[in-house]
């Protein structure tokens, strides 16, 4: 009896060790995918944003503006994927987070089938996308984690489909939006079904390729669709398609709180603004002048903690952009000191930290609160003119309803219709949701001399945005 006792303290004092094996390796693994995905933000925020720049100059002609929004999808595409590397250790930690958004459905889809349409095509298939059901302009949701769902499908659909086509398809009904990806590549076999989402499985079918990847995407697509509240589902069969149907709880939201910020701004009423960006990257703090400058606002810029102290002497700015990694003091640290000093100015934190909105030190958690806004890097333009109009109360100046901007459509008080004959036929394309329909209808448009252009804008902006529903209702404000 003894000798078992000793045996089993020794088999226990060895499972302890591998334990703490494990842990640690683990623990490696989490700090080396948190410290690769800081250093791969930094490059791409310089890209991204100054893609956004390029995209916005006036002097950009429609193709190169064509040429660019490849590269800011692109890079959005990339950037999901960087968040994708995070993911498994998150939620291993049990550390993975949701955050209830105000989310332009609408917007988001259009963005996907730009996207996904593109790199179909570079592999020789067709990309399609309908709709059924009325899809509200706001849905209440977590935005980054549906795009990445949905991003994970498409991206598997194409990666696995050598011919044929690719389909997604939105349902929405009584707040539940049902999204279906189908595709008619190599199919997977029953007996493969129960195990396609477990982790770094990747099913090879006789007579096919192995196809690249880290077998992480669909693992990850499920435990998200569970945390949202959501159920997917599989069905495929061997050399016809498959098909994965997610099924999420998106409740559309009547009255958004923000409105959105139009992309192409000439500027902001009241009093000229001052910035102050404080980064230790010269290209980052180039990026947001380049981004606030033309817009009317005086910037000025640190390289440290010790140059922002020395400019707060002679010059009051109304925000501080605060990077939260810098050598020597670092941004959580001048934060810290600007608030006990008494300093109330707005500051809002850009890192390429993953972890989102945390201060780096557990010892700090008192300084968490005490910033206004935080962004991650690569940043938008978009949220950081949101963030700004929130904080500073600003007033947006904007091209006018004659000369559209990518956000904003033309008064339909203002839209002369042209015959029911054309408009009958573009309401039979977007209820089936035929945008390829639609896209080639429009060229027709743009060249009859006839039509209205604020019609024809109109049009051209809720295909683009895949917002078949203004269609449909000025066809029905047509036959009135």
């Amino acid at each position: 009896l003894h000798m078992e006792v000793a045996a089993h303290q020794q088999t226990d004092l060895q499972l302890q060790r591998a334990k703490e094996v494990a842990e640690a390796a683990n623990e490696a693994k989490s700090r080396y995918l948190t410290g690769i995905s800081h250093e791969l933000r930094s490059p791409l925020n310089s890209i991204m944003g100054y893609a956004q720049l390029m995209y916005a100059a006036p002097d950009t002609s429609s193709e190169q503006r064509d040429g660019v929004n490849v590269i800011l999808r692109s890079s959005e595409h990339l950037s999901d994927l960087i968040e994708g590397l995070l993911d498994i250790s998150k939620i291993e930690a049990g550390k993975l987070e949701l955050h209830r958004n105000e989310v332009r459905l609408p917007k988001l889809m259009g963005q996907l089938v730009q996207m996904f349409h593109l790199q179909a095509r570079g592999k020789g298939i067709e990309f399609s996308y309908s709709q059924t059901g009325t899809i509200p302009e706001y849905v209440r949701t977590d935005e980054k984690r549906l795009r990445q769902i949905l991003i994970n499908l498409l991206s598997n659909a194409i990666k696995y489909t050598n011919r044929g086509q690719v389909s997604l398809h939105l349902r929405y009904r009584n707040q539940v939006a049902e999204f279906s990806v189908t595709d008619s590549g190599v199919g997977i076999d029953q007996q493969h079904l129960d195990t396609i989402f477990e982790p770094f499985e990747r099913v090879s079918e006789p007579h096919h390729p192995r196809t690249l990847g880290t077998g992480l995407g669909l693992t990850i697509t499920r435990f998200l669709t569970e945390i949202m509240g959501g159920d997917i589902k599989v069905s495929s069969r061997p050399g016809e398609g498959s098909t994965f149907t997610v099924s999420l709880m998106l409740s559309s939201v009547a009255k958004p709180s923000v409105e959105p910020t139009p992309q192409q701004i000439t500027g902001y009423l009241g009093p000229r603004r001052k910035v102050l960006v404080v980064d230790d990257e010269a290209t980052h703090r180039a990026l947001l002048q380049g981004m606030l400058v033309p817009l009317g606002f005086e910037v000025k810029e640190a390289n440290s903690a010790e140059q922002c102290l020395q400019v707060l002497k002679h010059w009051w700015p109304d925000l501080i952009f605060l990077d939260v990694s810098m050598p020597g003091a670092s941004g959580m640290e001048l934060l810290e000191g600007l608030r006990v000093s008494g300093l109330q100015t707005p500051i809002v934190m850009i890192s390429a930290d993953a972890e989102e909105g945390r201060v780096a030190s557990s010892n700090d958690e008192a300084a968490r609160y005490r910033y206004d806004g935080y962004l991650v890097k690569p940043i938008r333009l978009t949220d950081v003119l949101e963030k700004m109009a929130a904080l500073l109360d600003i007033q947006w100046q904007h091209y006018g309803a004659g000369a559209p901007t990518s956000d904003a459509y033309p008064s339909v008080s203002s839209l002369v219709l042209p015959n029911q004959e054309v408009l009958s036929e573009l309401k039979s394309m977007a209820e089936i949701g035929h945008l390829q329909g639609l896209k080639k209808r429009l060229v027709t448009l743009t060249q009859d001399p006839m039509l209205d252009q604020n019609f024809v804008a109109y049009v051209r902006l809720a295909v683009q945005q895949v917002d078949l529903d203004r269609i449909i209702q000025l066809a029905e404000l047509g036959k009135a």
